[in-house]
């Protein structure tokens, strides 16, 4: 692991995509690599609804959820440099796309069903796999999300065949070089 370097953005990085892309491991590692705060979004709903992602969509619904994550994004916006995690479904909300754009840079991390599959087959805390946790299933609703995380993306990152570091490091070059005035 090279050393710790300190990354000041005067933005935000949304690390959006399908579950088991890759977006919480992938922004824990510039936190710890970069020195910026983080937001782990199903982290923080589930902290504050003091109950698991799976027992908020039973209990109150998706739809409670969905809404808890735009109020949640409206508080982000005020901030800058964090690294945002978030779920699955966010970008899914064209009010969630358009305040990450205004706060912030959409990183899309990709990932292929059978990489997806491998990530997540022993997780069972993932309430929109459940009855469909094979490569097809996955399949059918990455096709179904997709156009919604390719139109709200500003750079897309596949996460199936490099390293955590060179993924994390191409991140943080390429929003350089689409803002190089700024960094």
């Amino acid at each position: 692991m090279k050393q710790n370097k300190q990354t000041e953005l005067p933005f935000n990085i949304f690390l959006i995509g399908f579950m088991g892309a890759g977006k919480s491991t992938v922004a824990s590692y510039m936190h710890r690599q970069y020195s910026m705060p983080l937001i782990e979004m199903d982290e923080t709903l589930a902290e504050r609804e003091c109950m698991t992602i799976p027992e908020i969509f039973a209990q109150k619904g998706e739809s409670y959820f969905r809404q808890a994550e735009t109020e949640l994004l409206k508080e982000i916006q005020t901030r800058s440099n964090v690294i945002i995690s978030c779920g699955g479904g966010v970008a899914m909300r064209q009010e969630n796309v358009e305040i990450m754009k205004k706060s912030g840079k959409v990183v899309l991390l990709t990932a292929s069903p059978d990489s997806i599959l491998e990530r997540v087959k022993n997780d069972e805390n993932r309430p929109l796999l459940k009855g469909r946790k094979t490569a097809e299933g996955i399949q059918e609703l990455m096709d179904a999300r997709r156009p919604f995380y390719e139109a709200a993306a500003d750079l897309i990152i596949a996460t199936d065949t490099q390293p955590l570091e060179d993924i994390c490091e191409e991140i943080i070059n390429r929003l350089r070089q689409m803002q190089p005035k700024n960094l």
